[in-house]
C-alpha cells in the first residue's frame, strides 16, 4: 500500500477536488470553520454509533437487484468493510468529499453520501479500494496541506473533504468494495456491538442477504413455505433471519408508493415512498425504534417493527416533521392490518397495541392510526371461518369452542372460539370488540327454534358457566327451552322435565293441557334445573297447574260435548304412576268418570261396582257406579286415590277454618262444639247408610283403619255424628247404654245384641256414663227425666241434675223448652207446675219431698233452666221456740269432730235448741236444725248439730260424717 503524493494514477480525479475545495477554504477561511464544524457534528451527533448502519447501507445500495453481502473483519489494526455489487466510481468520491451531497436524492442515506461520516467515530484516516480503483482520507494529510487554516482551530480539520488517490489494489475475492479504517478505538468491543446490530440491519436492508462479522455469519432467508397457517399474498411475507446461534422468523408486509406533487413541490424529498411493517413470530420486541428505514430515536411501543422512507433531521435521529410524514406515516397505519392477517387466526391479537402511554409523538400518531385501521379491517377470526372487523365482531365472556360452534349462526359475527381465551382479552377490548354476557346470549336466542337436541347440547356447554358464575346464572333465566308439544318457552322455571315415558307424552298430547309446560325429551339437561325447571315424576305433573286445570273444567267440558277418555287416561295413569293414595289429592275427586249408564260424574260422585258399601247405602243414595270397563282396567288403588269410593271417605283437613267439608250437619258439629276445631277429620256420607244396615255399616268402619281413626278421632266429628244419628233398631246410637254401665239403668236402656264389640260401640256413641255436652244432650235428659215410664235410682238423678246445672251457661237459653215434668226427690216424675229447687238445704225440712227438685249445688242455674222457682223464694219462716246460745269452741263433740275431720272449728256460736219450730206461713214445723240472718240454729242432736256445722263451716259435702263423729255411744251431754 502506497499513500505517496506522487502516486499519478488518479482514476477518479481526486485531485480536481482537492484543488476546488483547497481554492474555497483559501477563499473563504469561514467556509473551512462551517466543513469543520459541520463534519464534527456529524461525527459527534447524528452519526456517532451508526457505523454499521452505514456501511450496511452502502453495501445494500451497492448490491443493487442483487442480494448483497458485507463482510467486517479486523486486519492489522483496522476495521475493514467488503461488500459485493457496483464498485466506486466517480460519482461516488465526490459523494464521499461532499458533506452535503449524495448520489441519491431525498434524505435517506445514499453510497457513499454524508452518512459516510460515521466511519470518523472509530478513525481519521479512511480509505476505500474498490475494483476500479482506491481513494484516501486523512486527517493528517488536511493539516498538512492547511496549516494556517488548522492552526486556528488547533490541529482540528474536516477530514473527509480532501480526497487522495490509492494505489491499493486488493479487493478480497467476490467483493466489489472494501472500506477500510484504521482504528483507534478498541477492536474486540467494536465488533461486538456491530455484532449486536446485524440480525437488525438484514431485516431494514431488503437489499442484503449476508452479514459476517470476524467469522460470524447472519444470513436472510425467505423460505418456500412462509408461515404455517398464515394467510400471504405475495412472496417475501415470511423472512428468516439466521444468526450465529439462533434463528428468528419474521413476517413482513410491504407496500410503495408515490407522495402528492403538492408534498414534494421544493423540497429535497424523493415522491417514492414504501413501508414494510415486520413482526417476529417469536412475539418478543424490546426497545423498539421507529426504522427509517435504518434505527432512529423515535421510541415506538408497537408489537411490530415499522422500517419506512420517511424523511429524517440530518441527524437521522429524528423524523422531519412536516405533511410528508404524515402522509407516510397514516399509510402506514392504514396497511397494518394487512400484516396483522398475515398471521395465523390465533396469533393476530398480539399485534393489537395495548392500552398505555405512547413512548414518542410519532408512537402516538402511529398507534392512533393503527388502532382505528385495525377496528374497521377484517381481520379476526369469526367462527364461521369468516373474517370480520372489530366494529362488526362479538366474542363471548366465557364458553367452548363447542358452545361458540352451536351459536355461530345465532350470533352474527361471533368469534372464534379461541378468542374467548384470557390472553385475547386485553386486545379486543383495545380494538372495543363488543362482549357478551350471558344475557346478550339468551337475547339472541329470543324467538329461535331448532332440534331440541341442539338445545340440549347448547345447555350442556352452558352449563359450566353457570355452575361457578352466579351473575351468568341469574342472566341465563330468561333461556328459551323447547317443549314437547313443538313450542319454545321463554324462561325454564316452572319447566317440567319428564323422566323418559313417551306414552305418558302421547297421552297428555290428546289433552288440553297448554298451560302444561314439558320439556322436550331430546333437550333435557341438568341446567335447566339449576335454572328453576323442575324435575318432573308423575306427581309434579299432576301437580302442575296445567293438569289441576284441566280436572278441575272436566266437568264443564264433557257437559259441552268433548270427550274426556283422553283427559281420564292421562291422569289415572299419573296417579298410577305416582303411587298416591286416596285423599293425597282431594282435589282429584273433580275428574269425571264415566258411570254405569254412560253418564259423566265426578269422581267422589261414584262407587266401585263391587265395593261393599253399596250393601250399606240407601237404594236411592245420590251416588252412581263407576263403569265396569273403567273399573276392569285400572287398579282399585289408582280409582280410589282420585275419589271413587269404595268404601267410606275419610276428610281430613288440618287448618279447617269453617264448616265446609260436605260433612252431614257439620255445621251442627261446629255449633256443639264450645269453640272451633282446630282440625277435622271426619267420614262423608254417613247419611246416606240405610237405618237398617246400621250393624254392617259399623262393622265396615271398625274394618278399616283409616276409617276407624276417623271414628275414633277426640272430640270429633265422626264419632258425633255416629253417636246422634247412627241407628240401631231404629234407636240413635246414644239413646243407648252398654250392659256394664249399670249406674245409667232406668234413664238408658241396654243396646240389643248386633254382634259388635263393646268398643266399637263405645267409639260410636253407645255410652257407658252419664255425659251432658250440648243442647241435644240436655233435651234428651230432661225428655227421660221427665218420662213417668222410667225408674232412675235416686243418685242418677241427682247426678243428672248436677250434670243438667253444670252446663246449663252453655245452652243456647232460645233453643231450650222447660220441661213439662220433672223427676222429684221422691223418685216420682211429676208435673213440673207446683215443684221449686231446693237450694237453701233447711229448707227441706218444711217441704214435702214431692214438690222439690233437688242438686247439688248450680240450683240456681238448674231453676232457670227448668224455670221454675227456688225454694228460698217460696218459703219464708222463723223459730218460734226458745235456745241456748253456745259457743262452737264449747261444744267438745263437735271441737273432737272437727280435729279428727281436719277441719278448722268456725268461729261464733250455734243456737241450740231441746226442740226446734218454724213457722212459715202460719204452720209449725219440727226441724232439725234451721239459719236466720246467718245464725245457726239446731237441736240438741247429732244430725241437727252436723247439720249446722257442715253449713257453717262450709262443708256440707261433710254432714253425713260430723253427724258420726259427733254422736256419743254414751249418755253424757253433749254440753258437757
Amino acid at each position: 500500500m502506497s499513500l505517496d503524493p506522487s502516486v499519478s494514477a488518479d482514476p477518479f480525479g481526486t485531485e480536481a477536488l482537492r484543488d476546488s475545495v483547497l481554492a474555497a477554504w483559501r477563499g473563504s477561511p469561514t467556509r473551512f470553520r462551517e466543513d469543520a464544524n459541520a463534519e464534527e457534528d456529524l461525527r459527534l451527533g447524528g452519526y456517532r454509533d451508526r457505523l454499521l448502519v452505514e456501511l450496511a447501507q452502502n453495501a445494500s445500495d451497492a448490491a443493487g437487484d442483487e442480494l448483497g453481502t458485507l463482510r467486517l473483519s479486523v486486519v492489522d489494526g483496522e476495521l475493514r468493510a467488503a461488500n459485493t455489487g457496483v464498485p466506486l466510481d466517480a460519482a461516488g468520491v465526490t459523494a464521499l468529499a461532499s458533506l452535503r451531497a449524495s448520489t441519491k436524492n431525498g434524505g435517506t442515506i445514499g453510497q457513499f453520501g454524508v452518512g459516510f461520516a460515521a466511519v470518523l467515530a472509530v478513525t481519521d484516516e479512511p480509505r476505500v479500494v474498490s475494483t476500479t480503483g482506491a481513494v484516501a482520507f486523512s486527517a493528517e494529510r488536511t493539516r498538512a496541506a492547511t496549516p494556517e487554516l488548522a492552526e486556528q482551530r488547533g490541529g482540528d480539520v474536516p477530514v473527509l473533504r480532501l480526497v487522495w488517490p490509492s494505489d491499493e489494489t486488493d479487493v478480497p475475492e467476490g467483493f466489489a468494495t472494501e472500506v477500510r479504517l484504521p482504528l483507534k478505538v478498541d477492536a474486540a468491543a467494536l465488533l461486538a456491538d456491530l455484532a449486536d446490530q446485524a440480525a437488525d440491519l438484514l431485516l431494514a436492508l431488503p437489499g442484503l442477504r449476508r452479514i459476517e462479522i470476524a467469522g460470524q455469519v447472519w444470513t436472510r432467508e425467505v423460505p418456500e413455505v412462509p408461515l404455517a397457517g398464515a394467510s400471504t399474498d405475495s412472496d417475501g411475507d415470511v423472512v428468516v433471519l439466521h444468526g450465529p446461534d439462533s434463528s428468528t422468523r419474521w413476517v413482513l408486509h410491504r407496500v410503495s408508493g408515490e407522495l402528492p406533487a403538492e408534498l414534494v413541490a421544493g423540497v429535497e424529498t424523493r415522491p417514492q415512498w414504501s413501508i414494510c411493517w415486520a413482526w417476529p413470530s417469536d412475539g418478543v420486541l424490546t426497545d423498539e425504534v421507529l426504522h427509517a428505514p435504518t434505527p432512529t430515536d423515535e421510541r415506538l411501543s408497537l408489537p411490530a417493527r415499522l422500517l419506512a422512507t420517511l424523511p429524517v433531521e440530518p441527524s437521522r435521529r429524528r423524523v422531519q416533521p412536516g405533511a410528508a410524514v404524515d402522509t407516510v406515516l397514516a399509510e402506514a397505519a392504514a396497511h397494518y392490518p394487512a400484516l396483522v392477517a398475515k398471521l395465523p387466526a390465533v396469533q393476530r391479537t398480539a399485534l393489537v397495541p395495548l392500552p398505555g402511554f405512547p413512548l414518542s409523538e410519532v408512537d402516538g400518531v402511529l398507534r392512533d392510526g393503527v388502532l382505528k385501521a385495525l377496528r374497521t379491517a377484517e381481520w379476526l377470526p369469526l367462527a364461521s371461518g369468516e373474517w370480520a372487523s372489530p366494529a362488526k365482531a362479538k366474542v363471548l365472556d366465557a364458553g367452548s369452542e363447542e358452545l361458540v360452534e352451536l351459536l355461530e349462526d345465532v350470533v352474527p359475527g361471533l368469534l372464534d372460539a379461541e378468542l374467548t381465551l384470557p390472553e385475547h382479552a386485553k386486545a379486543l377490548a383495545a380494538l372495543e370488540v363488543r362482549r357478551l354476557g350471558m344475557r346478550e346470549v339468551v337475547d339472541a336466542l329470543a324467538g329461535l327454534g331448532g332440534d331440541p337436541d341442539w338445545w340440549r347440547r347448547l345447555y350442556a356447554e352452558l352449563d359450566p358457566i353457570a355452575e361457578v358464575d352466579s351473575t351468568a346464572r341469574e342472566e341465563l333465566g330468561g333461556l328459551p327451552v323447547p317443549l314437547a308439544d313443538g313450542r319454545i318457552v321463554t324462561s325454564p322455571r316452572g319447566v317440567l322435565l319428564l323422566e323418559a315415558d313417551q306414552e305418558t307424552l302421547d297421552l297428555l298430547a290428546g289433552v288440553d293441557v297448554s298451560g302444561l309446560r314439558i320439556a322436550h325429551p331430546e333437550a333435557v339437561h341438568p341446567l335447566l334445573v339449576r335454572l328453576g325447571a323442575v324435575e318432573a315424576g308423575p306427581v309434579e305433573l299432576l301437580d302442575s297447574e296445567a293438569i289441576r286445570e284441566a280436572v278441575h273444567r272436566s266437568a264443564d267440558e264433557v257437559d259441552a260435548g268433548m270427550d274426556g277418555h283422553d283427559l281420564v287416561r292421562a291422569v289415572l295413569r299419573l296417579v298410577d304412576r305416582s303411587g298416591m293414595r286416596p285423599g293425597d289429592r282431594p282435589w282429584l275427586a273433580e275428574l269425571v268418570l264415566p258411570d254405569a249408564s254412560g253418564e259423566w260424574r265426578r269422581a267422589d260422585e261414584l262407587v266401585l261396582p263391587d265395593s261393599a258399601l253399596l250393601d250399606v247405602l240407601e237404594s236411592d243414595a245420590p251416588i252412581g257406579v263407576l263403569d265396569k270397563a273403567v273399573a276392569e282396567q285400572w287398579p282399585r288403588s289408582v280409582l280410589t286415590a282420585v275419589g271413587v269410593v269404595d268404601g267410606f271417605t275419610v276428610v281430613v283437613d288440618e287448618d279447617p277454618t269453617e264448616p265446609d267439608h260436605d260433612l252431614a250437619d257439620e255445621g251442627y258439629w261446629w255449633a256443639a262444639a264450645p269453640e272451633p276445631p282446630r282440625r277435622v277429620v271426619g267420614i262423608r256420607d254417613l247419611d246416606l247408610v240405610s237405618r237398617d244396615a246400621w250393624p254392617a255399616a259399623l262393622r265396615m268402619l271398625a274394618a278399616d283403619p283409616v276409617a276407624w281413626r276417623a271414628v275414633q278421632e277426640p272430640d270429633g266429628y265422626t264419632g258425633w255424628w255416629l253417636s246422634q244419628y247412627a241407628t240401631l233398631e231404629g234407636v240413635p246410637l246414644c239413646d243407648w247404654r252398654l250392659e256394664s254401665a249399670e249406674s245409667l239403668a232406668g234413664l238408658y236402656d241396654v243396646v240389643p245384641e248386633v254382634g259388635l264389640p263393646e268398643h266399637v260401640l263405645v267409639a260410636v256413641g253407645v255410652r257407658t256414663e252419664l255425659d251432658v255436652r250440648g243442647d241435644d244432650d240436655v233435651r234428651d235428659l230432661l225428655r227421660r227425666l221427665g218420662d213417668p215410664d222410667r225408674a232412675p235410682a235416686d243418685a242418677l238423678v241427682f247426678k243428672a241434675h248436677a250434670a243438667l246445672a253444670e252446663v246449663a251457661h252453655l245452652l243456647d237459653s232460645g233453643g231450650i223448652s222447660p220441661p213439662d215434668r220433672v223427676r222429684v226427690l221422691t223418685g216420682a216424675a211429676v208435673a213440673a207446675d207446683d215443684v221449686v229447687v231446693l237450694d237453701l238445704p233447711w229448707l227441706l225440712g218444711v217441704l214435702p219431698p214431692e214438690g222439690v227438685l233437688a242438686a247439688d249445688g248450680g240450683a240456681e242455674a238448674l231453676a232457670e233452666l227448668l224455670a221454675l222457682p227456688l225454694a228460698s223464694e217460696e218459703v219464708v219462716g222463723a223459730p218460734t221456740t226458745e235456745g241456748d246460745e253456745v259457743s262452737w269452741h264449747e261444744l267438745g263433740a263437735v271441737r273432737l269432730a272437727c280435729d279428727l275431720l281436719g277441719v278448722e272449728l268456725p268461729a261464733g256460736s250455734v243456737v241450740v235448741h231441746d226442740e226446734l219450730t218454724v213457722t212459715v206461713d202460719g204452720t209449725g214445723h219440727e226441724v232439725a236444725w234451721w239459719v236466720v240472718d246467718g245464725v245457726a240454729h239446731a237441736v240438741d242432736t247429732p244430725e241437727g248439730l252436723a247439720r249446722a256445722l257442715a253449713w257453717v263451716s262450709g262443708r256440707w259435702a261433710d254432714r253425713h260424717a260430723f253427724a258420726a263423729l259427733i254422736t256419743d255411744p254414751t249418755p253424757v251431754t253433749l254440753l258437757g
